[in-house]
């Protein structure tokens, strides 16, 4: 323990462990993608290799993503918080419209090049998930929202707007298709409260509301929101619900597929797993399992020593994350990492949570994990700000000005930070320094004494004296 204290105790551990935990869960997503694909992508098209070499062309966009979020500095995130904001709902109001116009005519409906499918715009051959974008947008327009109102979040009127209204469309537009996500969004706006430091009884209105908003998107489903069709059974409502009891065998091979197969790998996995490419899940048998359902995957060929591993690592980011929002001094940096933290554990959580049976199902993928490439793009370019953040922290960026790397590796990797202002000693005024002169008359002054200093205020001329 003295060992991990000494080692967390460096300046630059946050960053350290912020980029560690991150390219292992990677590299781990990228090994089990390739393992969950390569039989239906030999069987399909002859090259075992085609989902991981997709994957791997996104991993290597998202980390040019994450080299250049990393080199911003937290001005150009405050700006670029309305733009990316006002950019999502205009993607997502055209995907609805696009969703909408289909459910009414015979065929798809195209503008140009653009296409829709339920949750992603296909923009000929690019294919791009706006939710993703929107979650990133939110966490930075959010933070610097509540940044810029400080003392004034204790209102109810300056939480009402605008932050409320935006939020409220934005999780309208992301919930008519995908109701995971939104409950993903609704994280970010507790996690931003939270740290921001609102009263208990703002997210007691905030979780009713929400509530109600929830029960109103599932109801909608009936109306053919979504995958919904007009007078059939409401599917939102049988998946937030199926997981509160024990399906059938009828059940098991009809709307309860995919939880029955997921336990069924999992149980298979035991301790140890079958070995890593030997599931038996994979072999069409678990639908979506290089999506949602890829830790069912990891469960059963890594067995619970490989999930207990990737559980390790979630934990250790979220821990990294509440660790870089509670060191940096900026309330702007704080609010955007803890908004990203809470956006990336609540994913896990929401995932993880629904392939174990103990959440309900709603189709959001494991972040790192899934395959996937706005997810994974977008998720590297959050962890790239982080790690801006973690090289922001005082004690870090010390470190790096005392001891500044060389000239080449800041122009390939990352400037230097902002340095902090300096330590306030103890007794010295905030408004500024006490000049040299000064601190000494006082000293002399404090160590008279009391009649000394009557004595020698009250001899002398009386011009002196008026002196």
């Amino acid at each position: 323990m003295a060992l991990l204290r000494g080692l967390l105790a460096r300046p630059l551990a946050s960053y350290y462990l912020l980029i560690s935990s991150s390219a292992l869960l990677l590299i781990i997503g990228l090994t089990m993608v390739f393992s969950a694909t390569s039989l239906r992508e030999f069987a399909t098209g002859g090259n075992a290799f085609a989902a991981l070499t997709k994957q791997a062309i996104f991993a290597a966009i998202g980390l040019v993503a994450f080299w250049a979020c990393q080199r911003l500095p937290a001005r150009t995130y405050r700006a670029l918080g309305q733009p990316l904001l006002l950019v999502s709902l205009a993607l997502l109001g055209l995907l609805n419209a696009m969703v909408v116009l289909e459910s009414f005519s015979d065929g798809d409906v195209s503008i140009g090049p653009i296409r829709a499918n339920l949750n992603w715009l296909h923009l000929g051959p690019i294919q791009l998930q706006p939710a993703e974008l929107a979650k990133f947008a939110l966490v930075l327009w959010g933070a610097d929202l509540l940044a810029r109102k400080g003392a004034k979040l204790g209102w109810w009127r300056e939480l009402a707007t605008p932050l409320f209204p935006g939020v409220v469309l934005l999780c309208v537009l992301v919930g008519y298709n995908d109701l995971g996500t939104m409950l993903c969004l609704l994280a970010v706006v507790v996690g931003l409260l939270w740290a921001a430091g609102v009263r208990l009884r703002v997210f007691a209105g905030l979780s009713m509301a929400a509530l109600l908003g929830v029960g109103l998107l599932i109801a909608a489903a009936s109306l053919g929101a979504g995958s919904g069709a007009k007078g059939a059974e409401n599917y939102r409502f049988k998946r937030l619900t199926s997981f509160l009891t024990t399906p059938s065998q009828e059940e098991c091979w009809g709307d309860s597929l995919q939880l029955c197969q997921a336990r069924d790998a999992i149980d298979n996995g035991g301790w140890f797993g079958a070995g890593l490419g030997k599931g038996g899940a994979k072999w069409n048998w678990l639908p979506e399992a290089h999506n949602d359902f890829i830790f069912a995957v990891i469960a059963e060929e890594l067995g619970v020593v490989g999930s207990v591993v990737v559980l390790t690592l979630f934990a250790v980011l979220t821990y990294t994350g509440l660790r870089i929002a509670r060191r940096v001094h900026d309330p702007f940096r704080r609010l955007a990492a803890a908004g990203v933290t809470t956006w990336l554990v609540s994913q896990a959580v929401i995932n993880i949570g629904g392939v174990v049976g103990l959440l309900p199902i709603t189709g959001v993928p494991l972040p790192f994990i899934s395959d996937g490439g706005s997810a994974l793009v977008v998720t590297l370019a959050a962890v790239g700000m982080l790690a801006s953040f973690a090289r922001a922290e005082p004690d870090a960026a010390r470190a790096l000005h005392a001891r500044p790397p060389a000239r080449w590796v800041r122009l390939l990797w990352a400037p230097l930070p902002p340095l902090p202002p300096a330590r306030r000693r103890k007794g010295q005024p905030e408004g500024g320094k006490v000049g040299p002169r000064s601190g000494m008359r006082r000293s002399d002054e404090a160590s008279a004494t009391r009649g000394d200093r009557v004595t020698r205020i009250g001899s002398g001329s009386a011009k002196e004296r008026r002196r």
